[in-house]
């Protein structure tokens, strides 16, 4: 498993498994193409979790040139959709050792969807796209505060060791403004310092795990008292449930410099 950079901050996620292989929101074929013919794959599958265009951008044309099948979000206008997915589905790619149920994780977008299971002889997995990132969530383009927190509230339940395949590297700046929010955590400042040194090293920081994100990210911990207590503090007014704090938190985080 691979996250290929894409963009200024992307990664599309690329499972390969004896000579096959399947990527998770290719927003640029570019690298992709690159990948299969340096390693000899074979392109058998392309998994969406959304519709905006730095997820699905490089769908066309990976498909004309490779013929693979294209998963998606059965709620939202794609370029291509082979088999359009809600809560309940299952992808299965026997080949690649695949197996992924589906959730659906309104909050992004509308009809976001997410993948958990397992791929490439690697379990757990989250493809999550852009509504959980490291240390962060995706801010609410057509969602609300409380589908949001419905929505990671989902992955909360999953196992610990679940490793977190988010679609973006925005883990650095998302973890300064989680110190702001809990700034004696000693989790999370080692989880920023760790973050900074892979940086540096020019390594992705990804993927993350539910249980590092349940320890870390204020977004899963809207129910703790301290991280309650600073967004009350920050909104200068007392907040009477957890999806009010939620929905503080992200409006904290859309302004954090």
């Amino acid at each position: 498993m691979v996250p290929l950079p894409a963009f200024s901050d992307n990664y599309i996620w690329l499972l390969r498994r004896q000579g096959l292989a399947a990527v998770v929101d290719p927003g640029d074929a570019e690298p992709v193409l690159r990948a299969l013919q340096a390693d000899g794959l074979q392109l058998r599958a392309i998994l969406l979790t959304h519709h905006h265009n730095d997820h699905v951008g490089g769908v066309l044309e990976l498909s004309r040139a490779t013929g693979a099948v294209v998963y998606g979000p059965a709620g939202e206008i794609l370029p291509q959709c082979d088999f359009p997915l809600k809560e309940g589905d299952t992808v299965e790619l026997p080949e690649l050792d695949l197996r992924l149920d589906v959730l659906d994780v309104p909050g992004h977008t509308a009809g976001h969807i997410a993948y958990v299971g397992r791929a490439v002889g690697l379990e757990p997995l989250l493809f999550c796209g852009d509504t959980l990132f490291a240390g962060g969530c995706g801010r609410l383009f057509e969602g609300t505060p409380a589908q949001m927190a419905a929505s990671l509230a989902k992955f909360v339940t999953l196992r610990a060791e679940t490793q977190v395949c988010c679609a973006h590297e925005y883990t650095l700046g998302n973890l300064r403004w989680a110190l702001a929010v809990e700034p004696d955590n000693r989790t999370l400042q080692q989880w920023y310092e760790r973050a900074q040194r892979l940086r540096e090293r020019g390594l992705p920081t990804l993927p993350s795990t539910i249980g590092l994100e349940r320890d870390t990210n204020p977004f899963l911990r809207a129910q703790q008292v301290d991280v309650a207590k600073a967004a009350a503090v920050w909104a200068g007014r007392s907040l009477t449930s957890p999806v009010e704090v939620f929905a503080v938190l992200r409006e904290w985080k859309n302004n954090f410099k």
